[in-house]
C-alpha cells in the first residue's frame, strides 16, 4: 500500500500514465472486493476491518485520479494539427492502443475523421493478433467492408494484446548476465549483440522457477 501510494502521488504531480494506474487500483479492488467476501476462507492476513479501510483507500486514490485536469503548459507555435495530413497519420500509426486513437479522435474534427481511417486500424489488428484470430473474429460493416475498428475492439476482448515496454531487460545467454538494453556489460562473445535476448516482466519472474 505505501508503494501504491507513492505511486499515485506520483501521477498526480506528473500526470502521465494516469490510465495505467487507474487499472491497476481497479483489478486491485476487484479483487480484494472477492477476498474480503470469503471472510474466514480466504488467504488475507491481519484484521478484516483493515482490509476494508485499505479497499476505501484505493477507492479515494481513484477519485483523486478521476478529478485530474490536465494542464495544457503556454507554447506559441504548431499543434499536431497545424501539421500536414499524411504526417498526422504517421503519428497515429505509432499508437498501440486502440483506446489511445479513439482519444485522440475526440480532440478536434479533423482529428476524428483521421482516427477512422481504416487502414489505421487494419494495421493496429494486425499488429496485435495473428491472421488466424483475425479470421475467426471477422466483421463487415454497412457497406460490406471489414470494419477493422470494431474487429479490433472485439479482438481485445477475446486475445491478449502484443506486449510493448519502453525498456527492457537484456539476457546474455554467453555470460547469463542481466543488463538493461542500452547498456554494455564485458561480454567475452565474438558478436556480444547476437547473444542478448529481450526479457518481458513475465520472462523475468520466470528465471526464478525451479
Amino acid at each position: 500500500m505505501n508503494i501504491l501510494e507513492k505511486v499515485v502521488l506520483k501521477v498526480l504531480e506528473d500526470q502521465q500514465n494516469i490510465r495505467l494506474i487507474r487499472e491497476l487500483l481497479q483489478t486491485l479492488y476487484t479483487s480484494l472486493c472477492t477476498l474480503v467476501q470469503r471472510v474466514g476462507k480466504s488467504v488475507l492476513v491481519g484484521n478484516i476491518n483493515m482490509w476494508v479501510y485499505r479497499m476505501e483507500t484505493i477507492l479515494h486514490w481513484q477519485q483523486q485520479l478521476n478529478s485530474i485536469q490536465i494542464t495544457r503548459p503556454a507554447f506559441q507555435g504548431l499543434t499536431l494539427t497545424d501539421l500536414p495530413l499524411c504526417l498526422q497519420l504517421n503519428i497515429m500509426q505509432r499508437l498501440s492502443d486502440g483506446r489511445d486513437l479513439v482519444s485522440l479522435g475526440q480532440v478536434a474534427p479533423d482529428l476524428h475523421v483521421l482516427s477512422e481511417d481504416r487502414l489505421l486500424w487494419k494495421k493496429l489488428c494486425q499488429y496485435h493478433f495473428s491472421e488466424r484470430q483475425i479470421r475467426k473474429r471477422l466483421i463487415l460493416s454497412d457497406k460490406g467492408q471489414l470494419d477493422w475498428k470494431k474487429m479490433y475492439f472485439k479482438l481485445v476482448r477475446c486475445y491478449p494484446r502484443k506486449e510493448q515496454y519502453g525498456d527492457t531487460l537484456q539476457l546474455c545467454r554467453h555470460c547469463h548476465i542481466l543488463s538493461w538494453k542500452g547498456t554494455d556489460h564485458p561480454c567475452t562473445a565474438n558478436n556480444p549483440e547476437s547473444c542478448s535476448v529481450s526479457l518481458s516482466p513475465q520472462d523475468f519472474i520466470n528465471l526464478f522457477k525451479f
